[in-house]
C-alpha cells in the first residue's frame, strides 16, 4: 500500500513511525514532513490547506491511501478532493469536520443526538457572552467558535479576562464548567462501525501543578488506570454512536478519526469537545502501546470495510510522552534555537527545521515530543524524563509533573 501523509507536527511524526512499521505499507510519503518524519518517510513540499494541490500529489504519487493529520486542511476539504480523484482517504469531508471547525456547530449536534454534556451558549457580541457568563458563573469557560490550534480556550475565575477572551475571539460558546479528571477518547469510525482506542489523559496547562495559560497540551499518558472499566463502553454508547447517527442523518457522515475530550463529572462522563482528527500530544502515548497494524487501520476507515477490521490488540504496559517547547511558548515562540540529542527513538519531532547547515533547530512553539513504554506507570515515567534530560534546547519549558499524580494514586473521580 502507498500512503501520503499530510501534515508536519508531533502528531504526524508519531503516525509516520506507526505507518512505517505497518508490514502492508510499502511507501510512505509526507508532506511537507519535519526532519523527524524525514527518517521514516520521502518528504515534499504541498500547502497541506490546498486541497488541489494534495490531490494532485496523490496522483503523481501513485497513493493508494492518504492520512490528513491536522485539522486545518480537513475543514478545508483535503479530504473531499483526495477522495474525489478515487483515492482513499483517511479523514472526514469539511461537512463533517464542522464538529471541530465550529464549537456551535458541535454543540447543536450534541444537543440533537442527546449526548451528555456542559450547558452552553452560542455568543456573537460581547453583550451576549458577558450575560451567559453571568448566567453560568464562574468558573467561566470561554471557547473560540473557530479553529485555535489548541489555545482558543479559557478557563479563569476572573469575569473580566473571560470578557475579554470573548471580545478578541469574536463568536464564542460559553459553557458551564465541567469538574472532574479529564479524558481523551479517540474512535476511529467509517461513518457506522467504531473502533475505539485506548483512552489518554493529556495536559493542557504549561506549568507544573495545572498553574499557566493553556496550550496544545504540555504531555499525555495511558492507559489510564483509574478510569471505570466501561469509560470507552459508556462513551461509544452515549456519545460517539449518538453522534455519527446524527451526522448520518444529515447527509454528511463522519469517518476518520473522531476524538472524544471528556470530564468524568459526578454525573458521569460528560463532552468537553469534539475533534476531527488525531489529537497531539495524546497520539504519541495511544499509537506507542497500539498493537495492531496501523495502515491496515486507517484504510479501512477510509474504504468504509471497518466492520470486517480485526478487534484492536495492544501491547502490555504503560507510555508518557513529555512535550518540550521553546522559550516564551505558548505566547510568540522564539525559534532558531539549535537543538541537540533529540535525533534517537522516543523523540518526536513536532517544530523543528534543519538549517542549511544541516543543524537541527527549533521552529515552532512545541519542538519536541519525548515518548517512552514501561513495564508500568512509574517505569514509563522515569524512561520519558531520561530522555528529555539527554535533549538540549535553550531557553526550552516542560512540565515535570507529567501523570504524577496517577503515579501517586492522588487521581480521584
Amino acid at each position: 500500500m502507498r500512503v501520503l501523509l499530510i501534515g508536519s507536527g508531533g502528531r504526524e511524526h508519531a503516525l509516520a513511525v506507526g505507518l512505517a512499521a505497518d508490514p502492508s505499507v510499502d511507501f510512505l510519503a509526507a508532506a511537507p514532513g519535519n526532519p523527524g518524519i524525514a527518517q521514516v518517510a520521502e518528504l515534499h513540499e504541498v500547502t497541506a490547506t490546498d486541497p488541489a494541490a494534495v490531490a494532485a500529489l496523490a496522483v503523481e504519487l501513485r497513493a493508494d491511501l492518504v492520512v490528513i493529520g491536522p485539522e486545518a486542511p480537513l475543514v478545508a476539504g483535503v479530504a473531499d478532493a483526495v477522495r474525489a480523484k478515487g483515492i482513499a482517504a483517511f479523514g472526514p469531508s469539511a461537512a463533517a469536520a464542522r464538529l471541530e471547525g465550529s464549537k456551535a456547530f458541535a454543540k447543536e449536534v450534541m444537543s440533537a443526538a442527546g449526548v451528555p454534556t456542559a450547558r452552553s451558549f452560542a455568543c456573537t457580541t460581547v453583550e451576549a457572552a458577558r450575560a451567559a457568563l453571568e448566567e453560568l458563573g464562574a468558573p467561566y469557560v470561554v471557547k473560540n467558535d473557530g479553529l485555535a490550534a489548541g489555545k482558543g480556550v479559557v478557563v479563569t475565575d476572573s469575569l473580566e479576562a473571560a470578557v475579554k477572551h470573548a471580545e478578541e475571539c469574536g463568536t464564542v460558546v460559553i459553557e458551564e464548567y465541567l469538574s472532574g479528571p479529564e479524558v481523551s477518547l479517540f474512535v476511529v469510525t467509517d461513518g457506522t462501525a467504531v473502533a475505539p482506542l485506548m483512552p489518554a489523559q493529556d495536559f493542557k496547562r504549561l506549568a507544573d501543578g495545572d498553574e499557566g495559560p493553556n496550550t496544545g497540551g504540555m504531555g499525555a499518558y495511558a492507559p489510564l488506570d483509574w478510569a471505570p472499566a466501561d469509560l470507552t463502553e459508556r462513551v461509544v454508547r452515549e456519545t460517539v454512536e449518538p453522534t455519527l447517527a446524527e451526522m448520518r442523518r444529515r447527509g454528511t457522515p463522519f469517518s476518520g478519526l473522531l476524538y472524544v475530550g471528556l470530564a468524568l463529572t459526578p454525573g458521569g462522563p460528560k463532552v468537553i469537545e469534539f475533534n476531527a482528527r488525531f489529537g497531539d500530544p495524546e497520539t504519541q502515548v495511544v499509537l506507542a502501546l497500539l498493537d495492531t497494524p496501523l495502515g491496515g487501520l486507517l484504510n479501512a476507515s477510509a474504504t468504509g470495510t471497518l466492520a470486517e477490521h480485526p478487534a484492536l490488540s495492544w501491547k502490555s504496559g504503560s507510555a508518557i510522552t513529555v512535550v518540550v517547547a521553546s522559550h516564551n511558548y505558548p505566547g510568540t515562540p522564539r525559534t532558531g534555537d539549535v537543538i541537540s540529542g533529540a535525533e534517537v527513538p522516543g523523540v518526536i519531532h513536532a517544530g523543528t527545521a534543519r538549517r542549511p547547515d544541516g543543524a537541527l533547530i527549533s521552529a515552532g512553539g512545541r519542538v519536541l515530543s519525548v515518548t517512552a513504554v514501561g513495564d508500568d506507570l512509574p517505569g514509563a515515567r522515569e524512561a520519558a524524563y531520561a530522555l528529555v534530560e539527554g535533549v538540549r534546547l535553550e531557553g526550552a519549558q516542560y512540565r515535570t509533573d507529567i501523570a504524577l499524580k496517577a503515579v501517586e494514586g492522588r487521581v480521584t473521580l
